[in-house]
């Protein structure tokens, strides 16, 4: 199959996953913004299935009081795996049969109300196209929350990804996902279900590896609610480092610069802090850092008014966080493999 033959059926079936895990404050109203849309409360062309990673904040019990008048059937699945690669995986393994595409949806999630309409129109439109992902608009709950959105989706936070408040339609190399083609997406294995981070842009170069590609629906804005704590933020962030070390990894890429940059600073950092009692002027590097975040937290302020001194934290937690993140999954994967050498000499004699 080549990418110039995928095409949608005129009465596409959409199969919708949702992984959760202790989402109950978040479920509802993602339930409620996604079945605003037409498309997504025909019973005919719609199913929804949550895929529980074993909540124990009420979240199933919430799914299941909605499931009773929802418009569309909803199936609560057990996902014994908990993360959200082996959830989707194992939603369309026990439901996809039958339907043409995979919306696959996030709790944390405020969509349009036409999302699903606009998303299968793009995807009609970008003929050759295997997967539509689509840009993000970050919004908060609390003032660190606020802060954060503002920030993430700013050239420093997001380092310029297409799909952080991008405004322009384009083929890309990955973006936030969306609508996918479960042809497709089952002939490349769907998701790497060991990875709990950073698994869509793994499938993404898997999908483009085989030949297809991935169509930015610019015009489509998703509303995504950032972590209300700098500690939760920080547990996310280094997460997301630690799953994109793991895409190197697997499939042995070089990173971006823009991914390269966050880590060349802490190190930079670190550094100098430690060399600083015997060289001072090492602390050149941490003080233009810390100006440029000062820079960023007085444009804050200016359009978010007080709450935008938290914009300065957001960002320190997102670049050292994911950086950390990173830094660790490669010297761990670098150590296993030091060692396995070691091991493999020594059982030959070497």
């Amino acid at each position: 199959m080549s990418a110039s033959t995928v095409s949608a059926p005129k009465d596409a079936r959409i199969l919708l996953v949702i992984p959760t895990l202790n989402e109950a404050k978040a479920i509802l109203p993602c339930f409620e913004s996604l079945l605003r849309d037409p498309l997504l409360r025909d019973p005919a062309r719609a199913t929804l299935v949550v895929a529980d990673g074993g909540s124990t904040d009420g979240t199933q019990d919430i799914v299941r009081r909605y499931a009773e008048t929802s418009p569309i059937r909803i199936h609560l699945l057990h996902n014994p795996d908990r993360i959200q690669s082996a959830g989707i995986n194992r939603a369309v393994a026990e439901h996809g049969d039958g339907f043409d595409l995979l919306l696959r949806c996030d709790a944390h999630a405020i969509y349009p109300a036409d999302y699903a309409t606009a998303l299968l129109a793009a995807f009609r439109s970008a003929e050759d196209a295997v997967s539509v992902v689509v840009a993000m608009d970050s919004q908060g709950t609390s003032s660190f929350g606020r802060a954060a959105a503002w920030v993430v989706d700013t050239p420093l936070g997001s380092g310029g990804a297409a799909h952080r408040g991008g405004r322009a339609s384009a083929y890309v190399d990955h973006g936030h996902h969306a609508l996918m083609d479960l042809t497709w997406f089952r002939k490349v294995g769907g998701y790497d279900a060991a990875f709990s981070h950073n698994e869509d842009a793994e499938l993404d170069w898997r999908l483009r590896a085989a030949g297809g590609r991935i169509w930015l629906a610019g015009d489509v804005r998703l509303g995504y609610v950032m972590r209300s704590t700098p500690a939760a933020l920080w547990r996310q962030y280094q997460n997301y480092g630690a799953g994109r070390a793991a895409t190197l990894i697997k499939h042995g890429m070089r990173p971006r610069l823009r991914q390269m940059v966050p880590v060349l600073n802490l190190i930079l950092c670190a550094t100098a802090l430690a060399i600083a009692p015997v060289w001072p002027v090492a602390l050149l590097w941490p003080l233009v850092y810390l100006a440029a975040v000062l820079a960023v937290t007085v444009v804050a302020c200016l359009r978010l008014g007080a709450i935008g001194v938290w914009s300065g934290v957001a960002l320190v937690v997102m670049h050292m966080a994911w950086a950390l993140g990173l830094l660790r999954r490669m010297i761990g994967f670098g150590l296993r493999s030091a060692s396995g050498r070691v091991s493999l000499m020594q059982r030959d004699g070497g």
